[in-house]
């Protein structure tokens, strides 16, 4: 999935790859991909943000799927203390740390298990495995990568700058 304005070149860049416009969110740009990848028997959903995910990860993802898990997600430990706030910013409590996780992407899933969570959701959200979890389905978490972190703002640009320049060196 790319801009609608990256179509054509993209294609011209991958010839034996489906390249498809993207949407205005993310869970109709993952509705087109579904549409696009209706022979797939397994679909990675993957962030752009992540842009220096390990290929090892993704092979772990697969690998999972295959081995007959449904919906595979890449996992890290939460490392800060997190808060439940209310809207005005106070404190409502604080979930025990030791079982939460940093859920990255890509995420993998059975096609007919996604699609399913996609025929019987509307609206907008941030994870595709949440969709599953919805249906009653299990999400299963291996270990994640560091690496596989999302750039989004400056610093995490100044960041992945620094490593890329790093492994360039």
């Amino acid at each position: 999935m790319v801009p609608e304005e990256l179509v054509e070149h993209t294609r011209e860049l991958f010839a034996d790859v489906t390249v498809v416009a993207g949407a205005a969110e993310r869970t109709d740009t993952v509705a087109v991909g579904l549409k696009a990848a209706e022979g797939a028997d397994i679909v990675l959903v993957h962030d752009a943000a992540r842009a220096l995910t390990p290929p090892s990860l993704i092979a772990r993802v697969v690998a999972e799927v295959r081995a007959g898990r449904g919906a595979v997600v890449p996992a890290l430990p939460v490392a800060d203390t997190i808060k439940t706030v209310d809207l005005m910013g106070a404190v409502l409590g604080t979930p025990e740390r030791s079982g939460l996780r940093a859920i990255q992407t890509p995420q993998g899933f059975r096609a007919d298990i996604l699609r399913r969570a996609y025929a019987e959701f509307s609206g907008i959200a941030t994870d595709d495995a949440g969709l599953v979890e919805r249906l009653g389905g299990t999400v299963h978490t291996i270990v994640g990568d560091a690496l596989a972190f999302k750039i989004t703002t400056p610093h995490d640009l100044l960041l992945a700058e620094a490593i890329v320049g790093r492994e360039n060196s």
